[in-house]
């Protein structure tokens, strides 16, 4: 089975494209290496592994990449409301419109993968509380644009969407603007943050499990496929405040402090079912605390903001 992987060289693609070669499978990664990461190098000797410089809104280079491959998996995007309010149209064309020039080119016969997101819930109903089948608000860009996509998506014969939870743990191609792993920088390297609305819920998901969720649709791919599944941990979702206690526990020096005079931009607050995704086989392997011990690993050998997306 040949797999095209756009994004692969990313905070997710770099630990998928490793997880796919040791499954055996035969992965292409297109990525424009826009962060002038080096998250691959240790894949170059692997005689399946294929990369092209390239950009996804290519659509003659995506078109003769689509052919030649069983299974795409389209992880290329700009990630998070901060970055695609910074940069507008970069985000539409890439996290909207690319995808959707893609979709048109992929078989009945290929199946697709695409990684979405629970931040279209927005603030969930009256109880927060959100399934696949909630009404989805979504609140950025970022998040109505993969709404738009996912709703094209599901005309497909053989897709699968998964809806990521904020996802965190430690990947070759890192990123710090993610709220476990910025909350636990600030923890090693402040000793303390700042919070505004700490009640706010939201749910999480470890990098390796994400990666770990695409081999298990591509394995069940037959009884999962036309369907939606939202990706988290069942015993994590929670508060930032929440978090921070968490984050506490393992690193007691660490303070947090409530802005009762400022708003957080990022309005999301939500519950979220992962019981779907859970009655198909899939458990998730990492949970937060032990994604904290790893983190704190991690930031013994990182100590600037380099890897956020913005």
């Amino acid at each position: 089975m040949k797999i095209l992987l756009t994004g692969g060289a990313g905070y997710i693609g770099s630990i998928l494209t490793n997880d796919l070669l040791k499954e055996n499978y035969t992965v292409t990664v297109l990525d424009n290496f826009m962060y002038g990461q080096a998250s691959l190098n240790h894949l170059c000797y692997h005689e399946k592994f294929t990369v092209i410089k390239g950009d996804v809104r290519d659509f003659s280079l995506i078109r003769g990449l689509i052919k030649e491959h069983d299974i795409i998996i389209p992880l290329a995007a700009l990630v998070g409301a901060p970055l695609c309010n910074f940069n507008k149209v970069g985000a539409r064309t890439v996290n909207h419109d690319s995808i959707i020039a893609l979709l048109r080119e992929v078989s009945a016969n290929q199946l697709i993968l695409m990684p979405t997101t629970n931040s279209a819930y927005g603030s969930g109903d009256d109880k927060n509380m959100c399934d696949e089948a909630s009404e989805l608000r979504p609140l950025s860009n970022y998040a109505i644009d993969k709404v738009e996509v996912e709703k094209k998506l599901m005309e497909h014969p053989n897709s699968i969407s998964f809806r990521l939870a904020t996802v965190f743990g430690m990947s070759p191609r890192m990123r710090l603007d993610l709220l476990v792993n910025d909350f636990t920088y600030r923890a090693v390297n402040d000793s303390f943050v700042v919070l505004f609305e700490s009640n706010f819920k939201r749910n999480y998901i470890h990098v390796r499990d994400v990666s770990k969720v695409f081999i298990h649709g591509i394995d069940n791919y037959k009884k999962m496929r036309n369907q939606i599944y939202n990706v988290g941990l069942s015993d994590a979702n929670l508060s930032k405040e929440e978090l921070c206690k968490r984050i506490k526990k393992i690193i007691p020096k660490f303070s947090y402090f409530e802005d009762a005079l400022q708003e957080d931009p990022d309005k999301r607050n939500y519950i979220v079912s992962n019981y779907k995704i859970e009655a198909t086989g899939f458990k998730p392997e990492w949970s937060i605390d032990a994604g904290i011990k790893e983190l704190i690993k991690g930031f013994e050998m990182i100590n600037n903001r380099k890897y956020g997306n913005i």
